[in-house]
């Protein structure tokens, strides 16, 4: 696995030996076709890391200019994974770890201890194990616990034959792709008063 794109382009990450903790990294064709249609999106922007892996998403969105990038799961060795891959793709990277069981928890609001409440987040990555109906679950959680920032987004990985709705909570899914086994779903808070 490399850094697709920014300024620590072709970098190496480190991935997860078999058999520890059922990570599954997003590909790097997967993750450069996200990143092409992101765009100029993550410049300047936050970033919350959900389900993160080898926090290939998150480091990602750093090389191509995001400002901060928190990194969520419930693994030790994701987050021992994911300093080592900061460590060798950024020189100073703004990130932190949090240990929290997605899977398990039904309010992400946690998430923002420790955070500036008025910096909420505009990039969201949520990829869960697929076939696990996580998504489906968290997506409606994260508005209410003041994680998302007006006009943020929210992309979800999940299997390509999953049916994600079109509406979650106040999220309105606005595009949708998909790489072989592997779909994108793009969704955004909307407008208020709407």
């Amino acid at each position: 696995m490399r850094i697709t794109g920014g300024s620590a382009r072709g970098r190496r990450l480190a991935a997860p030996g078999s058999g520890r903790d059922l990570i599954r990294p997003t590909c790097d064709r997967v993750r450069e076709a996200l990143f092409n249609l992101l765009g100029a999106r993550p410049r300047g922007s936050r970033v919350l890391d959900l389900f993160a892996g080898t926090g290939a998403l998150g480091i990602e969105a750093l090389s191509r200019g995001a400002v901060f990038a928190l990194f969520v799961d419930r693994s030790l060795t994701a987050g021992r994974l994911i300093e080592t891959n900061l460590r060798a793709s950024l020189s100073c990277p703004a990130a932190a770890f949090a240990r929290l069981d997605l899977a398990a928890t039904t309010n992400l609001t946690p998430l923002r201890a420790g955070l500036d409440p008025d910096l909420p987040f505009d990039l969201v990555f949520l990829d869960p194990p697929y076939r696990q109906h996580l998504a489906e679950r968290l997506l409606p959680l994260l508005e209410p616990a003041g994680l998302l920032a007006p006009g943020a987004l929210v992309v979800v990985e999940e299997h390509a034959r999953v049916d994600l709705p079109a509406q979650s909570g106040l999220l309105t899914l606005v595009d949708q792709r998909r790489y072989g086994e592997t779909g994108l779903w793009l969704y955004r808070p909307r407008p208020a008063g709407t």
